[in-house]
């Protein structure tokens, strides 16, 4: 039986980390708001009672219902064996997913950088001041952090030969900010050769391959998470 995967139709956003782990897996899915519609997305969500997800995204296996990216990972990850298979490794890959949301967010508030649920052109000044930190300061910083824990092991993996839900987020990481700051990853990555290694180990999985080459996969655009202002952008 597949999973119930809901997340907003239309871009790749939160929802791409869980769609990575579970297409590397071979583990099947519905994207149920690409075929039934952002209605019935916020139809399902509406219609649950007690504690419930806060937002998409959010994996449903029957009755059981599970949000939060690190959460979803850490849970399929152990189900499916994408985790470390012991307490204490998966314990230390749920601390490097809730780094990869930490910039993530920070990624997304670089366009966002006031509020939201205002236009990106609303806040264009403060997104060029954001731009400017995340770029010289915050992306190396997290990217050091990243590169350590991949030195942990022989590689390419976080585990070392073994893959698990963080390096498929890495993965999604680096190319989400590779579209978002051609010009500053261009200028960085090789500073970062275990971070990258990582990043192409993951593209050569035999799901990930399949994965990227399909429909299934969609585009990043100037609505999601990573989005690519020519104005925000340096080396």
């Amino acid at each position: 039986m597949a999973y119930d995967l809901w997340y907003w139709p239309g871009i790749q956003g939160r929802g791409e980390f869980v769609r990575l782990a579970l297409e590397a897996a071979g583990v099947g899915y519905r994207d149920r708001a690409r075929s039934d519609g952002v209605e019935a997305l916020v139809d399902d969500l509406d219609r649950r009672s007690g504690i419930r997800p806060y937002a998409p995204p959010y994996l449903v296996d029957g009755d059981f219902c599970i949000a939060q990216v690190a959460h979803i990972l850490a849970w399929a990850g152990e189900k499916h064996g994408f985790g470390a298979g012991d307490q204490a490794g998966d314990l230390q890959l749920i601390m490097l997913q809730l780094t990869i949301s930490d910039i993530v967010a920070e990624a997304h508030n670089v366009h966002h950088p006031i509020a939201g649920d205002l236009y990106y052109e609303d806040q264009k000044d403060a997104a060029a001041r954001a731009a400017e930190n995340f770029r010289e300061q915050r992306i190396p910083k997290f990217f050091r952090y990243f590169e350590d824990a991949l030195s942990a092991n022989d590689g390419p993996f976080v585990l070392g030969d073994r893959w698990s839900h963080v390096d498929t987020s890495l993965f999604q990481l680096v190319e989400g900010l590779r579209y978002a700051f051609p010009q500053r990853m261009k200028a960085i990555e090789g500073d970062y050769a275990k971070l990258i290694a990582c990043r192409d180990a993951v593209a050569e999985l035999d799901g990930i391959k399949d994965y990227l080459a399909s429909e299934r996969r969609l585009a990043f655009n100037e609505d999601g998470i990573f989005r690519h202002y020519p104005e925000l952008d340096a080396a």
